[in-house]
């Protein structure tokens, strides 16, 4: 379309692409301040009471852990929405996805940098609910929809276990700080709700890292835009749960619980990745199953806990997400240019696309683990810590040797395949991509041989700081090298390049066995969470029928069976309401004819209402019990709670009555009466009665009595304690009462105003 001389051309995605670059770049540039101060060893604090009823601080961790992650957050992050800028940057939501991105970056941030459980948990949310939208970014393709569905609903479910976890974490160390729980591990392994506080950790750090059984959210997530991908599920999203169970080795590592669910979690993990990797013909999802074994073995290694093996995960961290991301862009720049990522299809792009095959060699090389790059010194010190590790070093050093071999056929795969060999004629048009989208994979690839050439710049600024934060003690000696003797490691490399060169030749008869042996495993994870869906909806259509019947009886009934299950439960469980003497002569001393004669006066009402046959009658005698309470009150010298009953009872017995003249006349006759009911409300008018003897027998605490004695004057200026509390210490409850009496109001009479009804008799006549 011509341009008129009245617009302003987009570039780089106008506006919002310039701001998405420049928001993390700045970000990147002020944690480039703390490298001096972490790679001595320092922590930095800076936080502000947030809630400090709640002892809620939004306070801030630097140490060598949370700003590697802001490093890698941030930088990653520029790259990333530079490359957006032309990838999408034409798109007529582009600046929705800009949103979308920013969300989800302040969230990651906020995780990584949070000193406090709860704002923790409120940024580990946020990247559920940004990364929710980003996956389902197309929102008219289905896949997508589906996509962001399943990674919402699981790691979702994850997060409400991590917070039950965190709360009870927070209460057994007395603080939600995690600057002084890190310090409490002691403490906190030996405490008897250490299991289930670790169980709830694992279960929201495995779903969000996508761990077995819970992996395969992450590939079908692939449905996102390529910098999604590459950002999200790569670089920064999934590797929140890797950091939660860094953050936590001090506090809830160093047991076997911890490290058996780890180890094999993760190892299972790695091997099942890595086989679903070599099977797939789309290289975008080659690229996700190799996440997946990342992720399994950051989560073996963080399990195994010694020296060795924190120092070969913080070290493989760093390695994953500079040769990942450069992957993931280098394909959404060839998926731009030739419209498929289907690795039959493409071949010989070297000539076509010179820039995107230098970049995506360099990535793909460090991640088949050759020297000189750093993804060489990742591998080996990955062997070095399985070989070193005293329990399970067999399964550990084996999984990870797998892993390894066919990450090699991988890196193969994503790269050599289409860049080599000769070019079709269907692809004789391809061209490079534009300067901004392969910047970012030129530059990570490039990162990623000289931190293997320069090993001790990484080692001082990066691995050595994330060690001692994860071990928890910085007096563990972090030594990178690139290559010092011919030892175990350096043999399995050997080992590892021949079979993976071999297995790569070998890569079509491989694929169509993998593809074999997958379609006769009992194991259909994908359909299972279709049909785990049908069986939700399904549950929830049969407790509809019986919960929402539409049947107002039936209701009734499921509140007071649900109330006095639970008070039933509840007294039944030892000591639960503490010693119940029930001494009638006791409770009936000094009781003189007033108390009597209103006793009498509550219990006819009641009894009337229980067996008239009259919905007038009924609601009459429900009254009289309601002005019977206003005089107990009256009694106990509460005049303005009296007042307040009377009225209340008044206008609610007006009100119905007058809402009866407009509803059909119905009388029951005794056999309807329902035995059932009375049963019922005897039931819980019995078990509330012993809750009330239970408490008035009991000591009563009179903190929050006393609180509102003294403050009643002082703060609210009112002399009547109940009014001052309903009026200014909760004004918000009570203005929330009144709307929705108001509300409620509000309905009924559009209802009655706008039905009209007959006399019915009980032959349906009019």
């Amino acid at each position: 379309m011509a341009k008129t001389g009245t617009e302003v051309p987009r570039v780089y995605g106008g506006p919002a692409g310039w701001i998405s670059v420049l928001f993390p770049a700045a970000i990147f540039v002020w944690f480039l301040q703390f490298l001096g101060p972490v790679a001595a060893g320092e922590q930095v604090l800076l936080g502000i009471d947030w809630v400090p009823s709640m002892d809620i601080r939004m306070s801030v961790l630097i140490d060598g852990l949370s700003l590697t992650f802001g490093l890698l957050i941030s930088g990653i992050g520029a790259l990333v929405t530079l490359y957006s800028t032309k990838y999408l940057g034409n798109h007529p939501e582009y600046p929705r996805f800009v949103l979308f991105l920013m969300l989800f970056m302040v969230g990651m941030l906020g995780l990584v940098l949070a000193d406090n459980l709860i704002a923790l948990f409120v940024f580990w949310e946020i990247t559920t609910i940004s990364s929710y939208l980003l996956i389902g970014f197309d929102s008219d393709s289905a896949k997508s929809r589906r996509s962001a569905l399943q990674a919402l609903l699981l790691t979702g479910t994850g997060g409400l276990a991590l917070l039950a976890g965190m709360i009870l974490l927070g209460n057994v160390a007395g603080s939600f700080e995690l600057s002084v729980i890190l310090t409490m591990g002691d403490e906190i392994r030996a405490d008897p709700l250490y299991i289930p506080i670790l169980i709830l950790f694992l279960a929201g750090a495995f779903t969000k890292s996508a761990q077995f059984p819970f992996h395969f959210w992450l590939p079908n997530a692939m449905a996102a835009p390529t910098p999604v991908s590459a950002y999200l599920h790569s670089a920064t999203m999934v590797k929140a749960g890797v950091y939660l169970m860094a953050r936590m080795n001090p506090s809830l590592g160093g047991t076997e619980p911890w490290f058996w669910a780890l180890v094999i979690a993760g190892g299972f993990t790695t091997v099942f990745a890595s086989l679903l990797a070599v099977r797939q013909t789309d290289i975008k999802q080659v690229l996700a199953y190799t996440t997946l074994m990342a992720l399994g073995a950051l989560t073996l290694f963080i399990g195994v806990g010694t020296q060795d093996a924190i120092k070969a995960a913080m070290l493989f961290l760093v390695v994953h997400s500079l040769y990942k991301a450069a992957l993931f862009l280098m394909i959404g720049i060839v998926d731009h240019e030739t419209g498929t990522r289907e690795v039959d299809q493409l071949r010989g792009l070297a000539r076509k696309m010179p820039v995107t095959f230098v970049a995506g060699a360099l990535a793909a090389i460090s991640m088949a683990g050759i020297p000189p790059f750093v993804g060489f010194i990742g591998k080996e010190f990955l062997y070095k810590a399985g070989l070193g590790t005293e329990i399970a070093s067999l399964w550990v050093t084996g999984t990870i040797f797998a892993a390894s071999v066919l990450m090699f056929v991988a890196a193969g795969i994503a790269v050599a395949r289409p860049f080599l060999g000769r070019t079709p004629e269907a692809l004789s048009g391809t061209h490079e991509g534009p300067a901004a989208m392969w910047i970012g994979p030129l530059l990570l690839g490039g990162l990623s041989l000289w931190l293997g050439v320069f090993s001790d710049v990484g080692e001082t600024w990066i691995v050595a700081p994330a060690t001692w934060a994860v071990y928890g003690s910085t007096s563990v000696a972090v030594d990178l090298y690139l290559f010092r003797e011919v030892n175990q490691a350096f043999l399995l490399s050997l080992v590892t390049f021949a079979a993976g060169f071999v297995l790569y030749l070998a890569q079509r008869p491989l694929r169509a066995f993998l593809a074999r042996a997958i379609e006769i495993s009992p194991l259909k994870f994908d359909p299972g969470w279709d049909r785990t869906l049908d069986g939700l909806k399904a549950l929830a259509e049969w407790q509809t029928r019986i919960l929402q019947s539409g049947v107002l009886q039936r209701y009734m009934v499921i509140v007071f069976v649900t109330l006095a299950l639970g008070m039933g439960v509840t007294i039944s469980l030892k000591d639960a309401l503490g010693p119940v003497v029930l001494d009638f002569a006791e409770e009936f001393d000094g009781l003189v004819f007033k108390h009597w004669a209103v006793l009498v006066f509550i219990t006819a009402g009641a009894l009337m209402t229980a067996y008239t046959s009259s919905r007038m009658t009924a609601v009459a005698a429900l009254g009289v019990v309601g002005i019977g309470v206003a005089l107990i009150f009256i009694m106990f010298s509460a005049p303005d709670v009296a007042i307040t009953q009377l009225l209340v009872e008044t206008l609610t017995v007006v009100l119905v009555a007058v809402a009866m003249l407009k509803l059909p006349h119905l009388n029951l006759s005794k056999e309807e009466r329902r035995p059932g009911h009375a049963f019922l409300s005897l039931t819980v008018g019995a078990l509330v009665a012993v809750v009330l003897v239970a408490v008035e027998q009991g000591d009563i605490d009179r903190r929050i009595t006393d609180y509102f004695e003294v403050a009643s004057w002082p703060e609210a200026y009112g002399r009547n304690i109940v009014n001052v509390i309903l009026v200014d210490f909760r004004a918000l409850d009570t203005f929330g009462e009144i709307a929705v009496v108001v509300i409620a109001a509000l309905a009924a009479y559009a209802l009655l105003r706008g039905t009209r009804y007959g006399r019915v008799t009980r032959d349906g006549e009019e």
